[in-house]
């Protein structure tokens, strides 16, 4: 009788739990925010963000201008690798219509001051403190890259590490053909 009575209650239970999971389920797929994957040709979404300066960059300022727009992290390896070759063709590439901007993915001021001085990056780099624009552009992984044409439409989405020759040849496609 007491195995039987054991038995009934672990039924129980384990119907419960599977009648919690499933309500669950059906509450969160009716309730879950629906984001737009962006795919190439889509306009760029836009958003206000502030640089380590204290100035505001919003994407729609850009308009008329190639946005290499690079998503990152501190801990990022790759990041930490395409950062000098981007900085370096950004320094070449800005006075020909061609704007870098570097969106941290949530990190303190501090380690992202601290790390923009230890590379001495020149770019704008900005901090996505609500990950509101990292919600919007479906970043995952990281680095993730949107190259944005003069139009403000994404024409390529580069997720992972890029080369010298890559960096080089996106910066190249983004190119204003006038300025």
């Amino acid at each position: 009788m007491e195995k039987k009575k054991q038995r009934r209650l672990i039924r129980s239970v384990i119907l419960v739990i599977l009648f919690v999971a499933i309500v669950f389920t059906v509450y969160s797929s009716l309730t879950k925010e629906k984001v737009k994957v962006l795919q190439e040709g889509d306009s760029a979404p836009d958003f206000e963000l502030v640089d380590m300066n204290g100035q505001t960059h919003r994407l729609s300022e850009y308009k008329g201008q190639g946005v290499f727009l690079n998503f990152w992290g501190t801990w990022c390896k790759p990041c930490e690798r395409e950062f000098p070759i981007i900085d370096r063709y950004y320094q070449e590439y800005q006075n020909d219509g061609i704007q870098v901007l570097a969106v941290n993915i949530a990190e303190s001021d501090f380690a992202v001051q601290h790390y923009i001085e230890r590379k001495s990056l020149t770019f704008p780099v900005v901090i996505d403190k609500q990950k509101s624009v990292m919600t919007a552009y479906n970043i995952n992984p990281l680095p993730t890259t949107f190259l944005i044409n003069p139009k403000g439409e994404i024409i390529k989405i580069i997720t992972g590490e890029m080369t010298d020759s890559m960096i080089r040849n996106y910066m190249n496609v983004i190119k204003p053909t006038e300025i």
